[in-house]
């Protein structure tokens, strides 16, 4: 029981922390007006793994994010899938096969690579609240398969 009790805990504590990621990307352009340099470290991370583009980012008042709207559902995605999973597991008992945790993944990063086509094919650009809302399912997943490892259920 012990085992099962750390794997859980260990499902939440990756919940909170890709909830706090969120939170510190939302409010990074306050962060960076009061402690600069912390607000410097979350746009630097940003950079990273984000092209940054101010036309695809969203803004609080003038400041843009450190990520853009399309990486911002995205972690918002992980951050309810891993909690979602974290909720869930304490009651399932069956593992996740891979090879279906893969087939939901694909499937769910459809809705993303749809907008990113079409915009590469100049077939028509959504808006930053489209581009975020449709990259919430892959992270949803995404999230959920982090979940389904760190509690051992992926198989």
């Amino acid at each position: 029981m012990q085992v099962t009790e750390n794997r859980h805990l260990v499902a939440v504590t990756l919940a909170m922390a890709a909830t706090l990621w969120v939170l510190l990307l939302v409010a990074a352009p306050w962060v960076a007006g009061q402690a600069g340099e912390l607000g410097g470290v979350l746009y630097a991370i940003g950079a990273l793994v984000c092209h940054q583009r101010p036309e695809r980012s969203f803004h609080l008042g003038t400041v843009q994010l450190p990520v853009c709207a399309r990486c911002l559902g995205g972690y918002a995605g992980v951050a309810a899938g891993l909690a979602a999973w974290a909720v869930a597991s304490r009651w399932r008992r069956a593992p996740w096969t891979r090879v279906a945790a893969i087939r939901t993944l694909a499937a769910s990063g459809l809705p993303t690579g749809l907008t990113v086509a079409s915009a590469w094919l100049g077939v028509g650009d959504p808006s930053n609240a489209w581009r975020a809302a449709l990259a919430v399912p892959l992270g949803v997943v995404g999230g959920a398969v982090l979940g389904a490892v760190s509690t051992d259920h992926l198989k």
